[in-house]
């Protein structure tokens, strides 16, 4: 293998750190949710569009490093 495939590799798997941080930004999101739930209640419904969207920028945070990973790893 030479060095510009090694490279390739290389900088594949430190794009994956980006499913670090999303992992840590939903539990994040949820644990907050959670808690002001418990806090109120009758507010919780009202802010589950809030723990969806927090959700979903989340996961395209993790979705971006796989992204770019393959992109290095087969072009």
């Amino acid at each position: 293998m030479d060095m510009i495939h090694a490279a390739k590799f290389i900088g594949a798997g430190l794009a994956t750190i980006a499913f670090v941080g999303s992992g840590i930004g939903i539990g994040v999101v949820f644990g907050n949710y959670i808690s002001g739930a418990l806090r109120n209640p009758g507010a919780a419904q009202s802010q589950f569009t809030n723990l969806y969207i927090g959700y979903a920028l989340c996961e395209l945070q993790g979705l971006f490093g796989l992204l770019i990973a393959l992109i290095l790893m087969y072009t």
